[in-house]
Order: C-alpha cells, then structure tokens, then sequence
C-alpha cells in the first residue's frame, strides 16, 4: 500500500513539473528574445556614438583602434609587445586615432609614455588617448583565493564594459589575455576584434597538474591530498576550458607569441585559419653595441635574472639553485659570485613577494650575495646584462621569454628552463652550434651554473657568439613585418 501511494505521488509529481515545462519554454524564451532586443538596441546607441567620436574636425569618419592593456604601465615584456605594436600601427595608418585602455589611474597618460621610452627606448611617432579604467581591481587574483581564474575572466568582462561604455573602437585587440571581452567588443561594439596570447588563461598542462595531483603555484597542496576535491577541480578546468574555447574564437585575428603558446591555442580555440606565430619584440639591436670579451667589470661572476616579481616565474628556485652552488663549493676557483634579480612590480602583491624573496635569501644565508633591482631603468638593465656571465631563467613552460633573448643578444650565456618558449623556439642550436643551457631542478640549475664557470673563456666566447647570432629572428623589425601582415584583415 506504502508504495503504491508512493509511485501515485511520484506521478502527480512529474504531471506537475510536465505542466510546467511549456510555460517554463515560452518564459525562457521571452526573456531570452528580450535580453536580444536591449543587446541589439545597445549595440545601435554604441554605433551611433562610435560615429559621433570617429569624425574629425574635417568632417571626415578617423578609424579608432584600441587595445585593451589595464597594465599598461608595468615594465613587463607584455608592454613591450603594446608600445611596439602601436608604433607599427602609427607607422602604416597614421591618421588613425589610438587608444590604450588602462587601470593605471595613479598615473597620467604622460606619465605612462614616458615610462615607455625610459625602459623599452620606445618613443611613439603620433598622439595616443589613455582611457583611464576605474575598476581594474576587479581583475586582481587577490581579490579570488578560490576560482580565481574564473573571477578574473568574469571580473574582466565588467572591466571590459567599462571600457567599451567610455569609447567605442573600429578595431579592437586584446593585447594582454583578456578573452572573455573579445565577445562583448565584437557582438555589442560591433568591433573587429583581434588578440595576441602571450599564455593562455588556462592550458592542457594545467589540466595535467590538476589530474596528476601535482602541486603548483595554482594547484594547493590540500587539493592534492585529496582525490575528491582534484576531482572537482578537474571538472572546473574542463569546463573553464570549453568556455575558454567559445570566447576566444570569438577573435577575428588571433596571434601567439611562442610555439608552444600556438599549441595550446590551436587545441582550445580551434581558429587555426586565423592564428599566425608574432614572436614578441626584442630590442636586441641595443644590446648589440656590448662587446663580446669574457666579463671583467666586476671581481667574479655576475649572474641576472630579468623578469617580473610575478609567482609563476619562480624566482625561489633561482635562490635555492644559487645557495646550493655556494653551499656545495662548486665553483672554488671562482673568486666570487653574486647573483642580482632585475624586474617589474605591478603591484602590492608583487612587493610582498619581493620580501618574501629576501626572507629566503637570508634564511639561506646567502643574503650577501643577492641583490634585487627593481623597475630599474633601460640604461640601468643594459648595464647589469654588459657586466653578466650567466643569464638565469626558472619559469616552468615560460610563453616566450623575453629576458631570455634579451641575455643572449646582450653575451650572456643563458641557463633557462627545460620547458616551453625558451625549450622550442629561443635557447635551440644555430648553424650546428649551441647557444645556451637548459635545466629543471635546483641540482640541475647548480650544476649547469659550474659547467659554465668550469669553462675556457674561450668556449663561452663561441657560445656567445652563436646565440647572439640566432636572436636576430626576434626583432623589432622582424615583429613590426609579422605583426602588421598578421592584423591586416581587420583593416580590410
């Protein structure tokens, strides 16, 4: 009897819920047309003041191209990519009007050139407008300790409105790997949209941290020790990922900095036909003026590090690797070591880790012999790599590599990670001849360090040599022909 009322309730049950699913169709519907209907009425209130701002005092429609950069300031490689670019684009359209989409509100536009020319030597040729956006902190990954990459995808979407709500583009690039508002520029701007990835938001290696149960710098070691909790996480990625996907072929250009960067690019968002390799701009050409003798501006061996304060470069391993030389007393014949980590801090957090950084040096006890150089100047970096043995690279499947090139165009020998960028495209034989070092542990990073030090002057000449010749392929005019060739179909 109990199951017989059971099953009869049951029914009632989905008679009810069958009744509701028309009602509930046509709701989903209307709302769903609706929702169209304001796009589609904002997108025509946008183009209707894109058309007001576009015409010049001549009367005549001045295209507007902007890229979309909240951290245009910072002194990354990433901005190296941003003032370049739009030196190529003033050069082949100048009568355009430029725009930088920026959250450095501390700042003036000024301000922010100048801090361009003074550590890139970039000096734009015509006028650029900054549109100062006021809710960049919604971007911070301080502000999500949990599904951050998801907060900051959803934060970038309402930092993208902002942006498009103060100026309306012709032609719009995401230069700084914010997908997530390539849909709303082309779909509501009604813009041509492009994006150059410097490292996509998320990867198949980071997918394969997260099934492996390893732990990094975005995979806690609670979640690790859980199969449960890796389980769920694994879920988020793949399906962060297929949303990833759907964004990002919103793109009508898509350019990538690296070969591995194309992989990756290629697998998740699948626009293969409009994806071309633009190896980032480096001022190599600058460095070339540093002669090429074996170092003897300073007692001993100066090695460097370039690259931002950021986690994922992981600047420890550098410390770790250096302490463990000392420690072990490879390098006995050598009269003296000092290792300097020259970078860029965004912001607070990127402070913080500095500290942290020189709280490990002194708890290594290695504290006398590290030196960090902070937002230093262009002429100041040129220095430090003009008086450097070794160049030092940590950054596990590191996009490109910048400093990288930077090192060996300047006669550094590098040592990079056995990953990534620095792996396929940049520390890779010349003519038959190797042009650096690549290693993955600490004992490794030690190890290769007293290799090169153990070496004749004459052997890391031939070194130097090579690498500086193969570098050639990562200038800033070889960019500035791959670049404009790559973003010629949004000015067609």
């Amino acid at each position: 009897m109990a199951d017989g009322e059971r099953s009869w309730y049951l029914c009632k049950l989905l008679r009810f819920f069958y009744s509701l699913f028309f009602p509930g169709l046509i709701v989903c519907g209307t709302l769903c047309v609706c929702l169209v209907i304001v796009l589609w009425g904002i997108r025509l209130l946008l183009q209707r003041k894109k058309k007001l701002v576009s015409t010049s005092k001549n009367g005549k429609n001045q295209m507007v191209i902007a890229f979309f950069h909240p951290y245009c300031n910072a002194g990354g490689g990433g901005e190296r990519v941003l003032w370049c670019a739009l030196r190529a684009l003033q050069k082949k359209y100048p009568e355009a009007v430029y725009v930088v989409y920026t959250g450095d509100v501390n700042v003036s536009g000024q301000q922010i050139l100048e801090g361009a020319f003074r550590r890139f030597n970039i000096r734009l040729i015509h006028p650029v407008q900054f549109v100062f956006l006021r809710k960049r902190y919604l971007v911070e990954d301080s502000l999500y300790p949990h599904f951050t990459l998801l907060g900051q995808s959803l934060g970038s979407i309402f930092l993208g409105w902002e942006a498009l709500m103060q100026c309306v583009p012709d032609v719009y690039i995401d230069s700084m790997g914010y997908a997530f508002t390539l849909p709303l520029f082309k779909y509501i701007g009604g813009c041509q949209v492009g994006s150059y990835v410097h490292y996509p938001t998320i990867s198949t290696d980071m997918l394969s941290v997260v099934k492996n149960q390893n732990i990094g710098f975005n995979n806690a070691a609670f979640i690790t020790r859980n199969p449960f909790l890796s389980k769920v996480k694994l879920i988020y990625y793949y399906l962060f990922a297929f949303i990833y996907g759907l964004v990002g072929s919103c793109s009508d250009v898509v350019m990538v900095n690296s070969s591995w960067t194309l992989n990756h690019i290629l697998s998740l968002w699948k626009v293969g036909n409009c994806t071309n390799i633009v190896y980032p701009p480096c001022d190599v050409q600058t460095f070339l003026d540093i002669p090429l003798h074996e170092k003897k501006m300073t007692p001993g061996h100066l090695l460097v590090s370039v690259g931002q304060f950021r986690p994922e470069k992981n600047h420890p391993l550098q410390i770790r690797a250096f302490a463990k030389l000392l420690n072990k007393k490879m390098v006995e014949s050598s009269p003296s070591l000092k290792l300097v980590l020259i970078g860029g801090c965004r912001n607070k957090d990127d402070e913080l880790r500095v500290n942290q950084l020189r709280g490990l040096s002194e708890d290594l006890g290695v504290q006398e012999y590290v030196e960090f150089k902070i937002n230093i100047p262009f002429d100041e970096l040129k220095k430090y790599l003009s008086e450097a043995t070794i160049g030092l690279h940590t950054m596990w499947n590191e996009h490109f590599g910048i400093g990288v090139v930077e090192c060996m165009a300047a006669g550094t020998i590098i040592l990079a990670h056995n990953s990534g960028g620095p792996k396929l495209d940049i520390v890779v034989p010349h003519e038959g001849d190797i042009t650096g070092f690549l290693a993955e542990s600490e004992e490794d990073y030690a190890e290769t360090i007293a290799h090169i030090l153990s070496m004749s002057a004459e052997k890391r000449l031939q070194i130097r040599k090579s690498a500086r010749a193969s570098v050639s392929r990562f200038s800033d005019q070889e960019f500035e022909v791959t670049f404009l060739s790559s973003v010629e179909k949004l000015f067609k």
